[in-house]
């Protein structure tokens, strides 16, 4: 167990040793910064005992399903799919504020039902310790499931997984970090098929236009960007980039496109829970 007086080094090394102990592992990957770094861990110390699994559902963008496919296979690791709808699990649509937790159960047995059938001894995800400082009742349920948090186990922060990554050379150092297209809702508001394809549609093109980290939060009729420093920049500059993106988004079914002048933040929608308590 690693404490908060280590270095990230010595964190490092107290992960790679609780991973070596392992005689098997499927790892949950996404693909994200921490995931990425948590199965190349694995992989450098169990080799051929470590598998990946990543879930196949509509508030998974497709181009994260590619690249986390495209990582496995460019390193030689066996790669699941788990096919995971979460709109099938019962409350899901309602998005309540245990979402998350409704999700992750599902999603874990499922995945542990595959590493049985694999004969695969563990499962371990990708959480790191800046991910206690939130709302995250998914974290509940990794707990209940048994999943396996080396990272967090490691006390490894998330500027400390990216240290860690670029050492390592891994492509996702500074990737922008990632949530399913569901937590862009506000609690309350029903989740369908169609509005999560509005998501992704608004931040797919967002991000092919050059933004890095991006985020449409969706009000109904509106949709509420949020964006770092250099994305606010790149909208306001010019008039016409913000008309164009305002168009656009309307092609998506939006009536309204706005900018939030606060800008990116993590568990942005977790900022009513807070409001109301």
């Amino acid at each position: 167990m690693a404490t908060a007086a280590m270095t990230t080094t010595e964190k490092n090394n107290a992960l790679r040793a609780s991973l070596a102990g392992l005689p098997s592992l499927l790892v949950a990957f996404s693909g994200g910064v921490d995931s990425t770094f948590l199965l190349t861990s694995a992989k450098d110390v169990l080799g051929d005992r470590v598998s990946a699994v990543t879930a196949k559902s509509c508030s998974f963008p497709a181009r994260e399903l590619r690249s986390a496919k495209e990582f496995c296979e460019k390193n030689g690791i066996r790669h699941f799919i788990a096919e995971s709808e979460e709109l099938d699990i019962e409350g899901f649509r309602e998005n309540p504020e245990n979402r998350c937790y409704l999700c992750k159960t599902e999603l874990f047995e499922k995945i542990w039902q595959l590493a049985r059938d694999n004969g695969v001894e563990f499962v371990a995800e990708g959480s790191n310790k800046d991910d206690e400082g939130d709302y995250r009742p998914g974290l509940t349920a990794i707990r209940e499931q048994g999943v396996l948090s080396p990272l967090r186990g490691a006390e490894l922060t998330k500027s400390e997984i990216r240290e860690l990554s670029k050492a390592r050379g891994l492509p996702t150092w500074d990737k922008p970090s990632f949530a399913c297209l569901a937590s862009r809702f506000p609690y309350g508001e029903t989740l369908t098929e169609e509005k999560l394809a509005q998501v992704d549609n608004a931040e797919q093109y967002l991000l092919d236009l050059g933004l890095r980290q991006v985020r449409v939060r969706h009000h109904g009729t509106t949709a509420r960007i949020e964006t770092d420093d250099a994305g606010i920049a790149f909208i306001t500059r010019e008039a016409g980039t913000r008309v164009k993106i305002g168009d656009k988004l309307k092609s998506f079914g939006f009536t309204y496109a706005a900018l939030d002048l606060l800008g990116y933040r993590t568990g942005s929608m977790n900022e009513t829970l807070s409001a109301g308590r």
